[in-house]
């Protein structure tokens, strides 16, 4: 029975190779009767180097017999070298076969498929097939594709230098030299490899001045790319002037100079000499030296107790100055009275001297006060003039308001763009933090509905909220949308906010599934910071859960109210990290090609490329006046009036969608019409508040009950950006019941800037649900896509036809006739760094006119761009989508 029983389990002879029948009838002990064979060893996937052979091993226990059967053929036995032990540890018998490849073998059906090998293992229970191990010939091209380009670069530019190895088996590992010396960025932060073997220098130092080197190398060979000379030089800048020298003349008329180097730098490498001159001369005037002289003696003095008298004189006619020679001689001379009669002469003098002395101190008395008794009425009724001349300037006049001009609103504004009518009403400024102006409105509920591959709301908010690694995950469902995706990518959009999430193909690894979420976050709730002339400029978008790994950057699309003008903004992105802290990541206009974020500013759009999800918000900061954001002014009503009272709301919001669709939903919550279009206004940074205005009703029917002429709202409530709802409330009262036209002009302007009037004219009774939805249509795009599409549904271009066009456009043409020209035809030339940095730059660029171009997109655009560039692969757009 033992024996029937094994010869039923063994294969039957035509499975075995041919001379082998014999070897399956022999037996296990009892004791492994019941095993299958178990490999130990099996062949691994080899490389024929020039023409030496290669070995594959195959270990099996317990087995009775183990073959190599290549490209489906049987290796006949006598090639196989079998070795046979046992396991000490286990006592099971062990098999191991090997057999040599050679590069004949291979050659044989080269080109036609590749060469592989597996072994096969038999033992009384059966059959083990191990894993197929492929045999290729490697080899290494001699000339590089494409090999770096010398370049001579300013200093701190960035320097990208290209290289596209040879082709090889396998493929070929690249690294690069300066001057022989291997380049190691992780030592060194500001080189950078990309994807593709391309070398970038962040920014260009002296010490980067050198011969670079592009290196590919495998197990075959080792090759060198011609080296290129990268020159690093740094133009001259002048330094300080010094002071000016002394003055080259004595006394009179000369010159003094001043001097500067061109050190600062110096000019190295070629870099250009400073413009300018080194030196500057002045004339000047030296004074020349003045000698003093003596001025004329005074009188003698009056007779002294000591009998003696004096008299002096000074050194002023002129004074000895600039380097002069002093006075000669004595100040002071003295002379004694009493000798010659001088006793008397100085007694007579005396008596003399006093009695003039009186006469000329009386006139002057006599003088005084009848000057004084002369003068005094005329003083004193004329003091005010002296009072008014000296009026200290410090004073503040106690009617200072008498020095304040106020706004004239009955006169007629010539500071407006377009066609204003006067003003009559005699009005007061009315303060937006008063009174109903600034009332809340309630919020409307929304329901977005999502795809078919998403599950319910509640549902998908309760998974990911299990999650440990998110933990900011949206809990208002309302303007979210999300699905599950896979390595063919897909789109989210949230619909008529203009929020969308591009995932293009290939941006989720091979075997990963994401659940993926996009939504708008409430302004409200964030604690965005915002300092001096900082705005925010769209809406605050996340994109999660933020732990996911990524292979390409997605790219997020959010509307923008900047006047597109990168003149007069400093555009910032801002990303909220796990604390909740927001972090500036990305400065528009100096970005690195190395960094995860990267942005495309368009006239109402920005487009965002990212390798990593979060929270994110795009701030502006005003560089000077000049800056204005794009207000969008929305005119709502009631849409059924039965009392005399009737409200005219305005809406001055960002120009964008999501805050649009908002506001329109909330009306039609609160039974609003919209009665005239959206219109746009640009609002600069002057400082200046918004003031609203309503003109030229019809008083015999129509009055209004505001209080003031106009309504104002504060500059910093419209620019900060962080109130969504700002309106202002007009309450009009109609005299009869009986009147249902309108007519009047609405005026809104900025304090000392521009503004705009609309004429508005309506019938307030005449208005039903269907002209309701009618308007929305005209001025709100309906979206009516699904939210979530995943797969090829997602793109317009088929994704075989995308990989077709990858590869033709990505390898260099000489001619230009690759990704640079579809850059410059779709005018994406200002990107040229950015897309160069990514292994394949035609796939982004095409990432990029599929999130352009969702729902206006014309593939036949595309193919007559293809068509221009030269390639035949334009052809392929013109094939059926069921043959695709």
């Amino acid at each position: 029975f033992g024996i029937k029983f094994f010869l039923s389990k063994i294969p039957i002879s035509s499975s075995l190779p041919k001379g082998a029948e014999h070897a399956a009838t022999a037996t296990l002990p009892a004791a492994f009767s019941d095993l299958l064979p178990h490999f130990q060893v099996e062949p691994e996937d080899e490389y024929i180097v020039k023409n030496k052979p290669v070995t594959l091993t195959c270990r099996s226990t317990p087995a009775t017999q183990i073959y190599f059967k290549c490209n489906g053929e049987w290796v006949h036995q006598d090639d196989h070298l079998i070795e046979r032990t046992v396991d000490p540890a286990t006592a099971l018998p062990i098999m191991q076969v090997t057999i040599d490849i050679t590069r004949q073998q291979v050659e044989k059906i080269f080109g036609l498929d590749q060469y592989w090998c597996q072994c096969v293992a038999w033992s009384t229970t059966g059959t083990q097939k191990s894993q197929k191990a492929y045999i290729r010939i490697a080899y290494l091209r001699k000339n590089f594709e494409e090999e770096p380009q010398g370049k001579e670069v300013a200093l701190d530019q960035e320097v990208l230098l290209r290289c596209h190895p040879p082709e090889g088996v396998p493929q070929p590992e690249v690294e690069w030299q300066r001057n022989e010396d291997i380049l190691n960025p992780e030592s060194d932060p500001n080189f950078f490899v990309t994807a593709d073997h391309n070398l970038i220098i962040r920014k260009a130092r002296m010490a980067d001045t050198g011969n670079y080197t592009c290196v590919a190398k495998n197990i075959v060979a080792r090759r060198k790319s011609t080296s290129a000379a990268v020159l690093v030089y740094v133009n001259g800048g002048w330094s300080t002037w010094t002071t000016w020298s002394s003055c080259s003349a004595v006394c009179g008329r000369g010159w003094q100079k001043r001097s500067r180097s061109c050190t600062n730098p110096t000019p190295l490498n070629g870099g250009s000499s400073c413009e300018g001159q080194n030196i500057q001369k002045s004339v000047c005037v030296a004074t020349c030296p003045v000698d003093g002289g003596w001025s004329e003696w005074s009188k003698w003095s009056a007779c002294g107790a000591d009998c003696s008298m004096w008299r002096t004189r000074e050194c002023t006619q002129p004074s000895p100055g600039t380097g002069g020679k002093d006075c000669q001689g004595l100040d002071l001379q003295s002379l004694n009275c009493t000798s010659d009669g001088a006793e008397d002469v100085a007694l007579y003098v005396g008596v003399v001297a006093v009695a003039l002395c009186l006469t000329l101190l009386l006139i002057v008395v006599v003088l005084v006060y009848r000057r004084k008794k002369e003068g005094l009425d005329a003083d004193v009724a004329d003091s005010s003039i002296l009072t008014t001349g000296f009026q200290p300037m410090g004073i503040k006049p106690k009617n200072s308001h008498l020095l304040t001009i106020q706004p004239d609103l009955t006169t007629t504004t010539t500071s407006y763009q377009g066609t204003l009518r006067s003003r009559h009403d005699t009005t007061g400024k009315f303060s937006m933090t008063n009174g109903t102006l600034l009332d809340p409105l309630p919020n409307g509920s929304h329901t977005l509905h999502n795809g078919k591959l998403n599950p319910d709301p509640p549902e998908f908010v309760s998974r990911l909220s299990t999650q440990s690694y998110f933990k900011t995950l949206p809990r208002d469902v309302a303007n979210a949308s999300y699905g599950t995706f896979n390595f063919l990518g897909g789109r989210l959009t949230i619909p008529n906010t203009g929020i969308s999430l591009l995932i293009p193909p290939e941006a989720i690894p091979r075997g990963k599934i994401y659940e993926i979420y996009l939504t708008v976050q409430r302004k409200e709730d964030l604690r965005l910071p915002l300092a001096g002339c900082q705005t925010l400029l769209g809406p605050v978008v996340s994109c999660g859960p933020p732990g996911v790994v990524l292979s390409r950057p997605v790219i997020l699309s959010m509307d923008h109210c900047s006047d597109g003008c990168l003149d007069n903004w400093a555009l910032r992105l801002k990303k909220q990290n796990y604390e909740g802290v927001w972090e500036d990541v990305l400065l528009m206009g100096e970005e690195l090609v190395s960094e995860p974020y990267y942005c495309q500013l368009e006239a109402e759009t920005c487009r965002l490329f990212s390798e990593q999800l979060g929270t994110f918000a795009l701030v502006g900061e005003s560089l000077h006046m000049g800056a204005a954001k794009r207000l969008r002014l929305v005119l709502f009503s009631d849409a059924y009036c039965s009392t005399l009272e009737y409200n005219i709301r305005v809406y001055c919001m960002d120009d964008t969608q999501e805050v649009f669709k908002e506001v329109m939903q909330m009306e039609r919550q609160l039974g609003g019409r919209l009665i005239d279009e959206p219109h746009i206004l640009l609002f600069k940074d002057s400082y200046h508040n918004l003031r609203l205005s309503i003109h030229d009703m019809p008083q015999a029917h129509w009055r209004s009950k505001l209080l003031a002429g106009y309504q104002e709202i504060p500059f910093y409530h419209i620019w900060n950006g962080s109130q969504r709802y700002l309106h202002c409330t007009f309450t009009l009262e109609r005299l009869s019941l009986s009147t249902c036209e309108l007519t009047c002009q609405l005026c809104v302007w900025q304090v000392e800037g521009e503004g705009q009037s609309f004429s508005l004219d309506f019938n307030i009774a005449k208005v039903t649900a269907r002209d309701t939805r009618a308007i929305d249509a005209e001025f709100m795009l309906m979206d009516s896509s699904a939210s979530a599409l995943a797969g090829p549904s997602a793109f317009q271009i088929p994704y075989l036809i995308r990989q077709k066009i990858c590869s033709s456009l990505d390898a260099p043409c000489p001619n230009g006739a690759d990704w640079r020209m579809l850059a410059q035809r779709l005018k994406l030339e200002r990107h040229m760094s950015f897309f160069a940095s990514k292994a394949s730059p035609t796939s982004v660029i095409l990432d990029l006119w599929e999130a352009q171009h969702f729902h206006s997109g014309n593939i036949n655009q595309l193919a007559a761009v293809m068509a221009d560039i030269g390639k035949q692969e334009a052809m392929i757009f013109l094939v059926s989508d069921g043959e695709c």
